[in-house]
């Protein structure tokens, strides 16, 4: 006998936030923090959607200043990217999706749980 599992969904307004306060918010509702039943090695059935993601702040120089780091396996194979050049490439939403992942614990089920997140600009 299967259990029906409903899923809950949470929209979250990024309008007028900073990209580090959206992200946390988020991962936490992605971790399943805020129910009562929080359990670490289960994937709660929760979707969490972000919308106005192109309205956030990105406050002080970090356009400039923070790099993206991307790195291949192989000897030479760093590529740095600013973040303005991320958001002229692939978005907003690439951004907040780079940074709620690194909020993420390191498991098996971070995949799991960022399928569960929906960007929308």
């Amino acid at each position: 006998m299967q259990k029906m599992i409903d899923t809950k969904k949470y929209t979250v307004d990024a309008s007028g936030n900073s990209l580090g306060r959206i992200a946390s918010e988020v991962a936490s509702l992605l971790n399943g923090k805020n129910t009562i039943d929080f359990v670490k090695n289960k994937v709660v059935p929760i979707t969490v959607e972000v919308v106005n993601a192109s309205k956030m702040k990105v406050t002080g120089n970090k356009m400039n200043e923070v790099v993206h780091k991307n790195f291949s396996g192989y000897p030479g194979g760093l590529k740095q990217t600013p973040l303005i050049r991320v958001i002229e490439k692939k978005g907003y939403a690439e951004l907040l999706r780079h940074s709620v992942r690194g909020m993420l614990p390191k498991n098996k089920l971070q995949d799991e749980k960022m399928k569960n997140l929906i960007i929308s600009e």
